[in-house]
């Protein structure tokens, strides 16, 4: 089995690089191996080019420990056909020249067409034969290589085969199809620990004969993919799942977990029509996004009801449709999330909002800190009962110390908000700090932030906090 590289030792190299590269003044005084670093972060093409630099530059794009073939960075030619087969040409060109050295990284961007696979079967075989470690294959790159080209075109048919007994570790593949062999326990995948499928068709028994191919698979993500029905994943080695994109018009997707270690997950615009946690004994963090709108809460529903399944968590993140929910009539009288640490929170500031929020806290006594982020509605709130318009908002907060909020997103009321603010250093019992970061044109600007006084007999609750580096008052 191969061992992984040892962080430290690659922590203290790259550490070692850059602190020799502050004390010379001229790139071409570089050692060697540090030169082969820097271009091993760049496009091949760009490495290429450097040759023409200078005699000592000439080799160095030979002896760089990864390829990376862009499409995007690629010069294009009259039409698509000839850029394509330009690149294609390219990339056979550079194979040829390269020598047979251990590949640390095998990236290809490609928009593929089927008189293309010889092509890109040898360049998959060319990475393994070179031993590579990471293998990624993106043939979809963004929207924009596809505008002028509205016919389907068949996918590439990665042939999952050629693995068999490699060194790979890190294996992603984008709009592709797998042909997998019968016997997939012969492939001895043992190295194998991280997957990325994007928009890949796999059926259940897809998913399944890929654990039996890589049993330990310790990062997993499903983004944008389909034919599943049953997805039932089961596995002690797996620590970080991402499912995410999974809309399905023909049927609604069941899903199982049962993973042990699993620390980490991810369930991001996600249509199911039943999700079931067997064991997730181990997980720390937990995220889910839904779009926000009204066709979609049966969704978000779905997934939140497993918090009590999940109780031990420390870190959430999940949108304010808590008012909706009613915590009260869905998990068991006495659920509380006891161990949840850090809550990042997307919510407006209207009444609807903040009695939601306030519904979520009360499960929440041991929180220190919040995140708050926009919200983006797709429909205006759903109108509230005279009782609730007219109920007092109580945020629960005994041991929060730091609230972050993003604010001036466009159309947001900004009286809510400032009210909102106001209602935090009030309730805020413990809170030491708010940071108000101000978005602009979606850039961050840079943050305004509230920090508590030290206590006096003459300060009140409401002013007890101030900007930070304001004069006393």
């Amino acid at each position: 089995m191969e061992e992984k590289p040892d962080a430290t030792a690659t922590a203290t190299a790259t550490a070692t690089a850059i602190a020799t590269a502050t004390t010379v003044t001229n790139i071409n005084d570089l050692p060697q191996d540090i030169l082969i670093r820097i271009l091993s972060f760049l496009p091949t093409l760009d490495t290429i080019t450097t040759s023409l630099i200078s005699t000592k530059w000439k080799p160095l794009w030979s002896l760089v420990p990864s390829l990376n073939f862009s499409y995007t960075h690629f010069p294009p030619y009259n039409n698509f056909s000839t850029t394509r087969q330009f690149f294609s040409e390219f990339i056979d060109r550079t194979l040829i020249l390269k020598p047979q050295l251990p590949l640390k990284k095998f990236r290809l961007e490609f928009i593929y067409e089927d008189r293309y696979r010889y092509h890109v079967d040898s360049w998959v075989r060319y990475a393994i034969k070179n031993q590579v470690l990471e293998l990624d294959l993106d043939f979809f790159i963004d929207k924009s290589f596809h505008i002028f080209e509205p016919e389907a075109k068949p996918n590439y048919d990665f042939p999952f085969s050629a693995l068999r007994n490699s060194k790979v570790r890190v294996l992603k593949l984008c709009r592709c199809d797998l042909t997998l062999p019968a016997n997939m326990e012969s492939m001895n995948l043992w190295s194998m620990n991280e997957v990325y499928f994007d928009q890949v068709y796999m059926t259940d028994d897809t998913v399944l004969d890929l654990f039996k191919a890589c049993p330990n698979i310790e990062v997993l993500k499903f983004e944008d993919c389909y034919g599943m029905e049953n997805l039932r994943l089961c596995s002690e080695k797996l620590k970080r799942l991402d499912l995410s994109s999974f809309y399905t018009a023909e049927r609604e997707l069941h899903l199982e977990l049962d993973c042990p270690n699993l620390v980490w997950l991810n369930i991001d615009c996600f249509e199911m029509g039943q999700f079931c946690v067997k064991n997730l004994s181990s997980l720390v963090e937990f995220h889910t996004f839904i779009v926000h709108g009204l066709e979609y809460y049966g969704q978000w529903c779905r997934v939140v009801k497993q918090l009590h399944q999940i109780a031990h968590i420390k870190h959430l993140v999940v949108q304010n449709w808590w008012l909706k929910l009613a915590p009260k009539d869905v998990f068991p009288k006495d659920f509380l999330l006891y161990n949840l640490k850090h809550l990042e929170l997307q919510t407006g500031y209207t009444t609807y909002d903040l009695l939601g929020m306030a519904a979520l806290l009360e499960l929440c006594p041991n929180l220190e800190t919040m995140h708050l982020d926009p919200l983006y509605k797709v429909v205006e709130d759903e109108s509230l009962s005279e009782e609730l318009l007219n109920k007092p908002i109580n945020l629960f907060m005994p041991n929060l110390k730091e609230v972050r909020l993003k604010a001036f997103v466009p159309g947001q009321n900004q009286n809510q908000f400032s009210q909102f603010v106001s209602l935090l250093k009030k309730q805020g019992v413990v809170l030491e700090k708010i940071v108000l970061v101000s978005l602009y044109n979606g850039t961050s600007l840079p943050p305004v932030i509230l920090r508590r006084r030290p206590p006096r007999a003459e300060v009140d609750e409401e002013s007890s906090l101030h900007v930070e580096g304001s004069p006393e008052r």
